[in-house]
């Protein structure tokens, strides 16, 4: 099945990319020096050609694909290899043609382009997707698989099902494809912005998912006993958390300094401002041998390893997964039993 996915290094240096509503609120597309719409008649493949040559004129990254993905979903696909020939060569109506300048004046501008066509492929599922929510990664869709690994080998027992907590969750890419992919599971989604919360609300909605999801607005930062209240017991606790140190948003992409939450991704200056938060409440809304799924900066899992063993007792640091990249990217930690589970077994 063809499906629309950008290479890892999209994600600038190889961690991730995002926006403040405070400077970016609006989502006002930056001027630039759009070119006319042609008065004549042309192809789509015309097309193709004229907006690549003017992506690499502009540097804007990943030219050939960003005009394929914009011009096969104004036709009705999601990748060019799909079209039939007969669609390519056709000439477009005039519609089409205003509607492909202004879609891809918007990339011009680097707005990324799963802004700019509002939807992207993650796993097996179509997300919507708008500013300033922040855009799934390829690599999540690795988190994902480990969770989705871990889950299908835990027993149900009668009744009793299993959860899981997603903070952070933005799109609701994690939340909905774990549901997606596991019928009997439920799942409970936090994110601290209200645009995230909405759109994982209505991409929900659209998948048919939504009995099996709670929803909250919650910072798990500023409402940690909202977080507990609502959020126990779960089996597993799954995020991608603002990961990055604060000294490396200078380095990001313009398609993320522009459109994206830069809450979603500064992590503060170790990069853990949100990762020791979520560690901290993990014992007590984990149930016995739940497990923590973290994706991660490369320099990481030694830090966060350091820290739990010396701050949080419950928590036991399980091990460290790569990605297809090689990079060292995801944890795993396990919630130790507590002593009074202890006593209750030996009696």
């Amino acid at each position: 099945m063809w499906r629309r996915s950008l290479r890892a290094g999209y994600r600038c240096f190889g961690c991730r990319n995002v926006e403040p509503k405070g400077i970016w609120g609006t989502h006002t597309v930056r001027a630039c020096s759009a070119p006319a719409v042609p008065a004549g008649r042309i192809t789509a493949l015309q097309a193709l050609d004229f907006w690549k040559r003017r992506f690499e004129e502009k540097g804007v990254p990943e030219p050939d694909q960003s005009s394929q993905y914009i011009v096969a979903h104004l036709l009705g696909a999601k990748t060019i290899e799909i079209l039939e020939q007969k669609k390519l060569t056709e000439f477009l109506s005039k519609e089409k043609i205003e509607q492909m300048w202004k879609l891809c004046t918007r990339r011009l501008s680097r707005m990324p382009v799963q802004y700019v066509i509002e939807e992207w492929d993650f796993r097996d599922l179509t997300l919507k997707m708008r500013p300033p929510v922040f855009i799934p990664r390829p690599e999540t869709e690795e988190l994902v698989e480990l969770v989705l690994t871990d889950l299908q080998m835990k027993p149900v027992n009668g009744d009793i099902q299993h959860t899981c907590l997603e903070v952070g969750c933005g799109s609701g890419a994690i939340s909905l494809s774990l549901l997606y992919s596991l019928p009997q599971l439920t799942a409970i989604a936090l994110d601290q912005s209200q645009n995230a919360v909405d759109l994982t609300r209505e991409n929900a909605l659209r998948l048919g998912l939504q009995e099996r999801l709670e929803i909250h607005h919650i910072d798990v930062i500023k409402d940690a006993e909202s977080v507990l209240s609502l959020c126990s017991p779960v089996s597993a606790l799954v995020s991608n958390p603002p990961y990055l140190f604060s000294e490396d948003m200078v380095s990001l992409e313009p398609e993320i300094l522009r459109f994206e939450d830069h809450t979603a991704l500064d992590g503060g200056k170790d990069g853990m401002k949100v990762i020791k938060q979520i560690l901290t409440l993990a014992p007590q809304i984990l149930s016995n041998h739940g497990r923590v799924y973290l994706e991660v900066d490369p320099r990481h899992p030694p830090l966060i390893q350091q820290w739990v063993e010396a701050n949080v007792e419950e928590l036991h640091y399980a091990e460290t997964r790569h990605d297809i990249t090689g990079r060292p990217r995801f944890c795993i930690l396990q919630k130790n039993k507590s002593n009074m589970d202890r006593k209750l077994d030996l009696d």
